[in-house]
């Protein structure tokens, strides 16, 4: 099968779209499929195809992380596409790319699938005032209602996706594929102890502590804020509990202050920006992930972090529910109090019984891999393929 996958942001940018459409590609191609990756370059100046990635001509957006947009209609990029004749179009941001995903679909009569990565409800805040606000999740809503209803079939790595097509107004079923890991490249063995204890003394992490991490873009939306206020109810200088916040964002000043004023500093280590492949030995480094977000569809770093034996605290979460399941590959927690509870009660686990726990977080994860992927991915490519026939 021959796929075009659309996404507005790639390789050498990071997150967590990115992470997934590189998985899937590698899951595809192992399979013996050929992609072509159709996405936004502020580099090029002309649409070229290079090791099966066609850059498109875009401008930087300060606003989006300096992320690339493109304009939606190119003749040039419209041939380059006929040109590998697609069997299936996959887009996978809703905006100049996507909408050429779309487009391109159309024109070349080729079943479209979409995938949802992203709650844009909690994301609003970036491009609208607050007397705006409504309106603009109004406008948003129909928009994505718009690319939903003509794409063949919908995907997202979780239960959320389906609840925020129906809140747009949309009566279509969501696919759910989960988002998939390099699981061996966080393997915790590859990380020698010198490395480990350079990144505790670099943290100022006393020696003997537990260590909680959080990883991730650092917005608003991620309520780091909400998990610095538990941090502050629950935990105490004795508990011996350290958190480790590895991100950089437009929210960060505001949280190492807030850190500050709630007198936790000496609590909390910001570590700003870190490159992704300079991640696994932070993971190494830390007993346990902590979350308070509840915008994530289905968190890329947490799983990373899963991958490195890390159970995984969770603010409870109705619709991802499933994700973190108590006791196998970590807790979900309400409050400050039933958060502190839980760090206490893996702080307290014997080396045998918290290897067995990390084993079971490990094992957990081991079905999100780029094969498994692929083969999910490709079960929806294939009904819509038939269906179009």
């Amino acid at each position: 099968m021959r796929i075009a996958l659309f996404t507005e942001t790639y390789l050498p940018h990071i997150n967590g779209v990115v992470t997934h459409v590189k998985i899937l590609r590698d899951g595809l191609v192992q399979l013996g499929h050929e992609v072509l990756v159709v996405t936004a370059d502020a580099g090029a100046r002309h649409h070229y195809v290079e090791d099966g990635i066609l850059h498109c001509p875009a401008h930087t957006s300060r606003r989006f992380y300096n992320y690339s947009l493109s304009l939606p209609i190119s003749n040039s990029r419209l041939r380059l596409v006929r040109e590998f004749a697609p069997d299936i179009i996959h887009i996978h941001n809703e905006f100049g790319i996507g909408m050429s995903g779309l487009l391109c679909a159309k024109i070349l009569r080729v079943p479209l699938v979409y995938t949802l990565h992203t709650m844009y409800d909690d994301y609003i805040y970036y491009i609208a005032p607050k007397p705006f606000v409504k309106a603009a999740t109004d406008v948003s809503h129909h928009y994505f209602k718009f690319i939903a209803k003509h794409s063949n079939a919908l995907t997202g790595p979780s239960q959320k996706c389906q609840e925020y097509f129906r809140l747009t107004g949309l009566k279509k079923d969501v696919n759910v594929i989960p988002n998939a890991v390099e699981v061996d490249q966080f393997s915790p063995q590859e990380v020698p102890e010198e490395k480990k204890q350079e990144l505790r003394e670099k943290c100022g992490i006393r020696e003997g502590s537990m260590v909680a991490c959080f990883v991730g873009r650092l917005g608003r939306e991620k309520s780091v804020d909400v998990l610095l206020e538990y941090w502050k109810a629950a935990v105490a200088p004795e508990d011996n509990i350290h958190l480790v916040v590895i991100g950089d964002g437009p929210v960060r000043p505001e949280l190492e202050q807030q850190a500050q004023e709630l007198g936790i500093g000496g609590m909390v280590t910001f570590t700003g920006k870190v490159e992704h492949e300079d991640l696994p030995p932070y993971y190494a480094l830390c007993d346990v992930y902590v979350t308070a977000s509840l915008s994530d569809a289905n968190s890329i770093s947490m799983l990373e972090g899963m991958c490195s034996g890390l159970p995984v605290l969770q603010r409870t979460d109705p619709l991802n529910a499933d994700q973190v399941r108590d006791g196998k590959n970590g807790f979900n927690f309400n409050s400050p109090e039933e958060m502190i509870q839980k760090l206490r009660q893996i702080q307290s686990m014997d080396v045998e019984a918290l290897q067995g726990f990390k084993e079971s977080v490990i094992a957990s994860i081991r079905e999100n891999g780029a094969r498994e992927l692929a083969e999910r991915t490709l079960a929806v490519y294939e009904r819509v393929r038939k269906k179009k026939k």
